[in-house]
């Protein structure tokens, strides 16, 4: 029971009642609140004065009050469906959401023509995350009142969240048309319209809602975010600057602002930002997971694995944070953290939880698992709408291959990849670029726009945009060459542009979706009996499937050991893949090699401060001193193939494979022992080696590997005569003749080009080695 805070005396509640609910119904919510205190100082149990008071306190958003007056009002007169309604208002205001479902549903009890209450139990079942009961009683209430514009808005916002964006449109433009100038379906139609990729009109949507509340900042906030998609960033800080003018402490806009900043790589200004609003409240997660991301491209890994746990600590469902903890822990070799991780992953998996599938391949060599990640990472990154190629075919005057990928800059690939798009055989095939990469301005890039037909900056450019050029070229065959990398867009594969889509170098695994027809491997790197790991067909080429570039050049100068901080005598072991392939299980065999051969070194590539202590400890912890681990650091590719000659062997890594690496290391002439692995990124070491003629250093389990690495280092002679053959295969032998790879691999695309020609399914097959020709001498 509430007690009238002023007591005014005595009065003729006849005309005191209607006063008052005159004076409330003009607005003038103090004079008729002093009424309803007065009628309630002569009698507390007043329904009608109980009931006037409550809709004040609502009005004045004291939803406490409000919750105790319309409590005290059905004890008065349990049978008003209005005073129930009111209820379920302020217990929603109250943030007590059963409940107020509750008081709402005994309000259509009572009166089941209720507009109002279907409308208003609508939104507490929507908060409540039922979405499809929400979305029933919203419709009840359009029947009872077809222009209920709220309704309209609710019914949009709940498709809105369900993903039906496109459906939601219809009923927000319905909630306009019975009130022009409700903001609020302005911004949410704003919002779907972004949703779907219609920036433009988003955009206009956003004004319209700023014109009818100018100081609307959640439209200020979308509008910004609108503009970043589009890489208006000047634009989108304005809007957030904006924003900020009229709420200082609007944390969204602040943390935008950072995103403007992260989009510019300008990582630092982004802490500062994400820091600023951290610091009003510890406990943001979005701040700690931005915050977490950017300190890890700054290589500031040891403090965004503290952001990820205290994300991942308060919100143990955030796919950023846990993709962002396993990406650092492994980056850093925290091996402590990677172990524990490497328990949850599956499980994290099996929840329909996305996970960077790139990640994963460090982590475990599971194909099945690897799989079911793919699928959920395609599901999350592919756009659902309808193919654009629809079975139709076209024969252009020469089979039409584009190459999609992000990396045609100073990366891997691009020196892996250059002389073969060169060469192509342009008799027969046009050869199209399509670049998602920056441009940096580099050599390698240079050559690649040379030595295509047509080479395509789609950078600025939306997926839809992208596959609609592609599309409108009418490519015959679509070659993604980057898969799930760094800058990737499978969006763009996803809207099926072409008839023969393809996978290829980008990711080492299925990318788990169905709108990849083939992908391009070997008879090691990819059995055919792991064709029920993959989504797409497997296509053997007949030697190795990673393609090279017999162009590379050597620096003819050999950098000394004291130049490169090697010791001037004793033997160097070598492994210069990225430093998060080293799991602790190879690290434990090196080691073993490290006190076997006396004075040996390794000789790792490392540029993270951290990362390199925790390898420096571990060594420690297994009786070696840290300092016969030594660090190299970046430099050019011709340079970095030189130094190769100053190590003596190449120690591969499991469960992931060198791959672009092992191609430099044989390409310069230093031998490589590898272990079989049991999936694809495991493989592909062996499969090198295979086409050079140096099956012998493919060893079948760890044991044999270290044994093979300890003879190797112990038997100069033995190791003298791997060197020598390695120098007569490396020109005599498959791997690195470009010409015979390129015909293998147009021979596949002939193929592909006609099954699609013929009608037929896409289905796995094995180039015929008698299309290659007789090998380079």
């Amino acid at each position: 029971m509430i007690a009238p805070s002023i007591f005014l005396g005595q009065g003729d509640p006849a005309q005191l009642l209607p006063q008052a609910i005159a004076l409330q119904a003009q607005g003038r919510l103090s004079e008729a609140e002093q009424l309803y205190l007065r009628l309630l100082g002569s009698d507390f149990r007043r329904f009608e004065a109980l009931y006037g008071l409550g809709v004040i306190r609502l009005q004045q958003n004291n939803f406490t009050e409000a919750h105790q007056l319309f409590r005290q009002a059905i004890k008065t007169n349990k049978k008003s469906a209005d005073a129930h309604h009111y209820l379920g208002f302020a217990l929603t205001g109250l943030k007590q959401t059963e409940a107020a479902i509750r008081a709402f549903e005994k309000a259509l009890v009572m009166r089941p023509a209720f507009p109002e209450a279907h409308n208003n139990l609508g939104h507490a079942l929507q908060v409540s995350g039922r979405l499809n009961e929400a979305i029933v009683h919203y419709k009840k209430a359009l029947r009872l009142n077809p222009d209920y514009a709220e309704a309209h808005n609710n019914l949009g916002n709940a498709l809105h969240l369900l993903g039906q964006s496109q459906e939601a449109l219809a009923h927000y433009q319905n909630a306009l048309a019975a009130r022009p100038e409700y903001a609020e379906a302005h911004w949410n139609l704003a919002n779907a319209l972004r949703a779907i990729g219609r920036y433009d009109e988003a955009i206009v949507e956003y004004k319209k809602s700023l014109v009818i509340r100018p100081s609307y900042v959640e439209a200020l906030n979308g509008l910004g975010n609108t503009f970043q998609i589009v890489e208006r960033y000047d634009d989108a800080m304005a809007a957030y600057e904006q924003a900020l003018a009229i709420n200082p402490a609007y944390a969204d806009a602040i943390l935008n602002i950072g995103d403007v900043f992260n989009s510019r790589n300008q990582q630092d200004e982004a802490v500062n930002h994400y820091t600023r609003v951290l610091e009003k409240n510890p406990d943001n997660v979005a701040a700690l997971v931005k915050r977490g991301t950017a300190l890890a491209v700054l290589k500031r890994r040891d403090l965004a694995i503290i952001d990820f746990e205290k994300a991942f600590s308060l919100d143990p469902d955030n796919i950023v944070a846990f993709n962002g903890l396993a990406t650092s822990a492994i980056d850093l070799c925290d091996w402590k953290r990677t172990t524990k991780l490497s328990h949850e992953m599956a499980a994290w998996v099996a929840k329909g939880n996305m996970l960077e599938p790139f990640t994963l391949l460090g982590y475990c060599s599971d194909p099945s698992l690897h799989l079911a990640c793919a699928k959920i990472y395609a599901r999350h990154r592919g756009i659902p709408a309808p193919a654009l190629w629809s079975g139709t075919k076209w024969r252009n005057e020469r089979i039409r291959v584009a190459y999609l990928a992000a990396g045609f800059h100073n990366h891997p690939t691009a020196y892996l990849t250059a002389e073969l798009l060169e060469i192509h055989d342009r008799s027969r095939f046009e050869i199209i670029a399509i670049s998602l990469g920056p441009d940096d301005g580099s050599d390698i890039r240079a050559r690649i726009v040379r030595g295509v037909d047509k080479f395509i900056d789609v950078r600025s450019t939306t997926d839809e945009e992208v596959a609609k050029l592609i599309n409108d070229m009418q490519v015959d065959i679509l070659v993604d060459r980057s898969g799930y990398t760094s800058n990737a867009r499978p969006g763009i594969i996803s809207l099926r542009p072409a008839p023969v889509q393809v996978s290829y170098i980008g990711y080492p695994g299925s990318l788990g979706a169905n709108w990849y027809d083939y992908v391009l491997a070997d008879r090691i790197v990819l059995p055919f009996d792991q064709q029920r790991f993959y989504t797409e067909k497997i296509v053997h080429l007949p030697d190795c499937y990673l393609v090279n570039d017999s162009q590379r050049s050597i620096a003819a100068e050999t950098p000394t050991r004291r130049e490169m901080g090697l010791p001037e005598t004793g033997f160097v072991f070598c492994c210069f893949n990225k430093i998060n392939k080293i799991a602790p299980s190879m690290f434990e065999i090196w080691m073993q090699l490290l006190r076997r051969v006396d004075g040996s070194v390794l000789w790792l590539l490392g540029d993270d401060y951290t990362a390199r202590e925790n390898l420096r400890k571990e060594a420690g912890a297994r009786g070696v001193d840290p300092d016969r681990l030594v660090f190299a650091t970046r430099v050019k590719l011709d340079v970095h193939l030189a130094r190769h000659r100053l190590a003596d062997l190449f120690l591969d890594t499991l469960p992931y494979n060198a791959h672009t690496t092992a191609s430099d290391a044989l390409w310069a002439g230093l031998p490589m022992v590898t272990c079989l692995g049991g999936c694809f990124s495991g493989r592909v070491a062996a499969s090198l080696l295979e086409a050079i003629g140096l099956a012998e250093l493919i060893a079948d389990n760890l044991e044999d590997y270290e044994s093979m690495a300890l003879k190797l280092a112990m038997e100069p002679v033995r190791l003298r005569e791997v060197r020598e053959k390695l120098k007569q295969n490396r020109l005599n032998y498959p791997l690195f003749d470009t010409q015979r790879y390129r015909r293998h691999i147009e021979s596949a695309y002939m193929t592909m080009w006609k099954h699609w020609q013929e009608d037929a399914a896409p289905r796995s097959f094995v180039v015929d080695v008698q299309s290659a020709g007789p090998l380079m001498r």
